[in-house]
């Protein structure tokens, strides 16, 4: 049985790796030719809706940012990504993986996440070109 409304399941699906749910309003930045259209897809059936883009105007439950080394400053895009995202919300930040044309180095993101006020929690291979590092806003003592 699937676990997920795309069919895959949670643990081998990309799109379901990624926490992505029912329901759930994605949007996407940074998108190009060379972004990963399976991926895309694969989102949207679990998710059951289309990717919104960065003139939606409300709050998002979770920000695809396709980035490329040469896309300009990444603490820039990482600040960007946070204007609709709702409290608790991630960024997943999808890169070229190393050895691809446009790979980000990890160190250079290590470096960005605290910059732009964001946390990296994981990163996994979500096709056979693209990685996605998780970033979160750190939790504060309440």
């Amino acid at each position: 049985m699937s676990a997920t409304v795309g069919g895959g399941s949670v643990g081998t699906d990309p799109a379901g790796r990624l926490g992505f749910k029912p329901g759930m309003v994605v949007q996407e930045l940074g998108w190009d030719d060379d972004t990963d259209d399976d991926l895309r897809i694969a989102i949207e059936d679990v998710i059951d809706a289309d990717l919104v883009d960065g003139d939606y105007g409300n709050v998002v439950d979770a920000v695809l940012l396709w980035w490329r080394d040469g896309d300009g400053d990444l603490v820039d895009g990482l600040v960007d990504s946070l204007t609709d995202l709702v409290g608790g919300g991630a960024i997943w930040l999808l890169t070229p993986k190393i050895g691809r044309p446009g790979a980000v180095d990890a160190a250079d993101i290590a470096e960005a996440a605290p910059i732009a006020g964001l946390a990296t929690t994981t990163t996994v291979a979500v096709s056979s070109d693209w990685a996605a590092t998780r970033l979160v806003a750190p939790k504060t003592p309440a």
